[in-house]
């Protein structure tokens, strides 16, 4: 006779990864809120419910939390780009006068997915950039620069895939030989944007030469 239901409003809809599915999907989000029913009719409210987010193609229910993890896509875009802040803040802190890092860069960054990069557009990039330096006192190799470029991807790696990215970056530097003293400071920014203790990332550049 007498019942509660919710009634659901869609006030959103996008791109997520669904946690059901395991992949990109779409989704709505909905807000609800309950009301009393009695014969089957709406009769009074009993206030509002938290917020969801419904998988289209499995049709389950999640909280809006699941909007803070990237869809795979996005998450592919991130890893290229942050594979292009490390390579430059490498020859930024010096490496850029070596040809053979630059080469080692151009690599990296194709293996990335940025196929149309060659050395010219790395110098020309490299340029810009310390014009662009000369202007604002904007360095990349800052640590509070690295960490707004690297830190929204670093939340969501696992700590493998974070020390990979700095492994990239050592590889760089040692391209031409020994770490030189801005290479390895820049190192050890990198390694603290992205979330890498302290004492791991001494290990990982310690060891490095010898994985290259």
């Amino acid at each position: 006779m007498a019942g509660v239901r919710t009634a659901w409003t869609t006030v959103e809809d996008g791109d997520f990864f669904c946690p059901g599915c395991g992949g990109d999907r779409n989704y709505e989000r909905r807000v609800g809120r309950r009301r009393l029913t009695v014969l089957g009719l709406p009769v009074a409210t009993r206030g509002e419910v938290e917020a969801v987010v419904v998988c289209s193609s499995c049709d389950r229910h999640h909280g809006p939390e699941v909007l803070d993890q990237p869809t795979t896509t996005r998450l592919a875009s991130m890893l290229r780009d942050a594979v292009h802040t490390v390579a430059l803040a490498v020859l930024a802190a010096g490496g850029a006068r070596s040809r053979t890092a630059r080469l080692a860069a151009v690599g990296s960054m194709r293996a990335a997915g940025f196929t149309a990069c060659d050395e010219e557009q790395l110098l020309t990039l490299l340029v810009a950039l310390s014009a662009d330096q000369a202007t604002t006192g904007a360095d990349l190799t800052d640590e509070p620069e690295l960490r707004q470029a690297l830190e929204p991807l670093s939340a969501h790696l696992a700590p493998a895939g974070r020390e990979a990215l700095l492994l990239q970056g050592a590889r760089i530097a040692l391209a031409d030989g020994p770490y030189e003293e801005e290479e390895l400071a820049a190192l050890s920014t990198l390694g603290r944007a992205l979330r890498i203790p302290v004492a791991d990332v001494d290990q990982l550049l310690a060891a490095a030469p010898e994985r290259s």
